[in-house]
């Protein structure tokens, strides 16, 4: 498996928005093409159109990656769900730490922690590392430990679904500490914003307005 950088962004997208706001899931086009261009917890950032958007998840159903989830039960819109999971076998961990792979790049396993804290059940640094361990010890790899460079002070990981990783393309982390702890927060208003939006849809859609 070798996916593009758009398909990459797309399903780690949709990845991360099934285990964080499963409320939410699956997304409409309009919810995935946010997802993707969140300026958030995103490296890099992208600016996708609805068209890119929309092809590159019908490219990925294709594949047996994504599914298409028709209107119904009182839903007015088609929704898109991933299934790498199925197609890889992966546990929740498994999936919930490719999914950061995909949208944040390489990470160390205290980045990896903090960041799979609201989509999976990894209650320290060794559970990190002995999912990291199931992923990297598999007939085909799905990640790989990147010895740290100049400028960095930990070794990091890296997802292999889109080819083999590039060591000298992977920088130190340039954003402190406070900077990371407002990404969270810019994140986490946007989902309420979401919710909100999914709220007042719904209100419309059972006829609750005014």
């Amino acid at each position: 498996m070798e996916l593009a950088a758009e398909e990459l962004r797309v399903i780690g997208s949709l990845i991360e928005k099934e285990l964080t706001t499963p409320q939410q899931y699956p997304l409409t086009l309009n919810a995935l093409v946010a997802a993707c261009n969140q300026t958030s917890n995103r490296n890099p950032v992208v600016t996708y159109d609805e068209r890119t958007v929309e092809s590159t998840v019908l490219g990925l159903k294709d594949q047996g990656l994504a599914r298409v989830v028709h209107p119904s039960h009182g839903r007015s819109a088609t929704r898109y769900r991933q299934v790498l999971h199925e197609a890889l076998h992966l546990e929740r961990e498994q999936l919930a730490i490719l999914g950061v792979l995909m949208v944040r790049g390489p990470q160390t396993l205290s980045e990896l922690k903090t960041r799979t804290d609201r989509a999976a059940d990894l209650d320290d640094l060794d559970a990190v590392e002995r999912t990291l361990g199931g992923l990297t010890a598999r007939e085909e790899p799905l990640v790989v430990r990147v010895p740290r460079q100049p400028g960095q002070r930990e070794d990091r990981y890296a997802h292999l679904l889109g080819g083999e990783v590039d060591v000298t393309q992977i920088e130190a982390p340039s954003l402190s500490a406070r900077a990371s702890r407002s990404e969270e927060l810019t994140d986490l208003r946007e989902e309420v914003a979401a919710l909100r939006r999914d709220l007042d849809a719904l209100r419309r859609e059972l006829g609750f307005e005014g």
